[in-house]
């Protein structure tokens, strides 16, 4: 039977946990999940785990956070003051924000703590320094890079 490999498409069912075993993602939710291996289409982690793999299989592994979304970094975090934001903008923490940079730049951003004069704005991917699980099925190698 044929493994997957770089270079394939593979269709995959999938459950995402935390640490502590809390689903953050799957295809339950959002139906199977179709990608070439290779393509950097998903996570680095989930491409590892997939590859190799044989139709009807289901594997579980751990994705460390350098092969997930990354480590926190420290210098994405700002705080800005509350007049600096549009008057009409009023943000709750948690919120997701599109934010252009001085450089002309777009990136999402989410609003991670406010007080009164200031609001702090968290441009780390949301899973960034978390070490997630994967349980993967693969239903199919869709098309195959021979």
């Amino acid at each position: 039977m044929a493994t997957a490999k770089k270079g394939d498409t593979v269709e995959i069912e999938f459950i995402g946990r935390f640490e502590d075993g809390e689903v953050f993602d799957s295809s339950e939710e959002h139906g199977p999940l179709t990608f070439t291996i290779g393509d950097d289409e998903v996570i680095p982690g989930l491409q590892d785990l997939v590859e190799g793999m044989e139709p009807g299989e289901t594997k579980t592994g751990e994705v460390p956070p350098e092969a997930a979304y990354g480590v926190r970094n420290p210098d994405m975090v700002k705080e800005i003051k509350r007049d600096h934001l549009p008057e009409e903008m009023n943000p709750e923490v948690g919120a997701a924000l599109r934010l252009r940079l001085d450089n002309g730049q777009r990136v999402n951003a989410f609003v991670a703590r406010m007080t009164e004069e200031t609001i702090t704005i968290d441009v780390n991917h949301p899973l960034a320094g978390q070490t997630l699980t994967f349980e993967v099925t693969l239903s199919a190698i869709v098309d195959e890079d021979d």
